[in-house]
């Protein structure tokens, strides 16, 4: 019996992806389960399980192909073994069109990785249009089909002899072009460069910075690790406590963990905290929800299996939606310092680097204490400077000072 292979639904506001990789052929044996295919979307790559356990027959849809959801992908033929179930024909290509019918065809655009609606790209592939010049008034700047219809209009009332305005001058020849690689960017990393340009041209952004001495903290983890871990199964690492730092700053400047939607303020009585995570594929935020209601444990637990996760890739779309403030640690790489990216719609997001220890004053006498810059980016049109000094100085004052979390004041 054959079983089809169907694009499952990938999360909120994900309607379509890209298929980066087929996990297995056509004739091998599958388990139930089994990942089949990756799917990349906007946020993140997505593995397709076996419904079923048999032999992978037939793949309909390819590596490259841009796919909606509950499309067919395939079909395994349900129970078989590798040496009995016939693989299924491939599809033959179209043949192609006559000369004289190419001619009249608009020219093809590659616009697979553009974010748009279904109906969009079928405007787009019959009038031919590169969608990459159309500027989406729909979610995230979403191309929907009407965006491409006044596309069209436009053109068509552009003069012959004068340029259309969406078209981007040539870059022109390349003179060492034979010693460079070209490598199409990934569906994620094309999301990636186009949300933080928007950051940038949207929000009024500015950076605070401070810095913040992490002596008692240091201790505390050199004298408590051992039984934290013991009791807990967790490493206690700095992190905990910047999230819990932050989250007590939060409540105190609403205004950070707020949004402009609109022409209105919305001011968020919950804290779900983005943790920033590098993978081979790009920056993913994983999202810490209610992390107020968390315990320093949890919290830890919950990074470290976002952190495994985002490694193998396993984070689903549901783990990185949502959060209303960001941490990013740029001191894992070694940067001492930097001005971090907001991740829309949040308001602001805290960076943190590398502790290195310094000469410091401390009351009259100059001591060598481990040392970190923190960076404090945020939109000026919602938050103010005061309040940007404000939160980042609570942040100092709980660090420097651990006991305040732990008694809560």
């Amino acid at each position: 019996m054959s079983k089809e292979i169907r694009v499952p639904v990938m999360g909120e506001s994900v309607s379509e992806g890209t298929i980066s990789k087929w996990l297995k052929q056509v004739g091998e044996a599958v388990a139930i389960d089994e990942p089949l295919v990756e799917i990349e979307t906007d946020k993140v790559a997505v593995e397709v399980p076996s419904p079923v356990a048999g032999v992978l027959v037939e793949i309909t849809a390819q590596e490259g192909d841009t796919v909606e959801i509950d499309a067919l992908l395939g079909s395994i033929e349900e129970g078989a073994t590798a040496s009995s179930a016939p693989a299924k024909p491939a599809k033959e290509p179209e043949k192609a069109a006559p000369a004289a019918a190419a001619s009249m065809a608009p020219a093809p655009v590659q616009n697979q990785d553009v974010p748009s609606s279904p109906a969009a790209r079928k405007q787009a592939a019959d009038r031919g249009v590169d969608l990459a010049k159309v500027q989406g008034s729909g979610r995230d700047g979403r191309v929907m089909k009407e965006d491409v219809l006044a596309a069209v209009g436009k053109i068509a009332a552009t003069p012959a002899n004068t340029a259309p305005l969406t078209v981007s001058a040539p870059s022109g020849p390349r003179p060492e072009a034979a010693r460079e690689d070209r490598v199409k960017m990934t569906r994620l990393r094309a999301t990636i460069a186009k949300r933080l340009k928007e950051a940038q041209n949207s929000a009024a952004m500015l950076t605070t910075f401070n810095e913040v001495d992490l002596t008692e903290i240091m201790a505390l983890r050199s004298a408590m690790k051992k039984e934290f871990e013991e009791r807990h199964d967790a490493r206690l690492g700095f992190m905990g406590f910047f999230v819990k730092a932050v989250i007590r700053a939060l409540q105190e400047i609403p205004a950070v963990n707020a949004e402009i939607e609109g022409n209105e303020i919305v001011y968020k009585n919950y804290y779900h905290v983005g943790v920033a995570v590098g993978t081979p594929q790009g920056l993913v935020v994983p999202v810490l929800r209610d992390a107020d209601r968390m315990g320093l444990a949890d919290v830890e637990k919950n990074i470290a299996a976002y952190g495994r996760a985002a490694r193998d890739g396993k984070l689903s779309i549901s783990d990185m939606q949502g959060g209303t403030f960001t941490i990013s640690n740029g001191g894992v790489y070694g940067s001492l310092m930097s001005t971090p990216i907001i991740n829309p719609p949040q308001s602001a997001i805290l960076g943190m680097h590398k502790i290195q220890e310094r000469p410091m004053a401390v009351n009259g006498d100059i001591k060598i204490r481990p040392m970190m810059y923190l960076a404090l980016s945020y939109d000026h049109r919602i938050i103010d400077g005061k309040e940007a000094v404000t939160f980042l100085v609570r942040v100092k004052e709980t660090l420097e000072d651990p006991r305040r979390i732990i008694l809560d004041i």
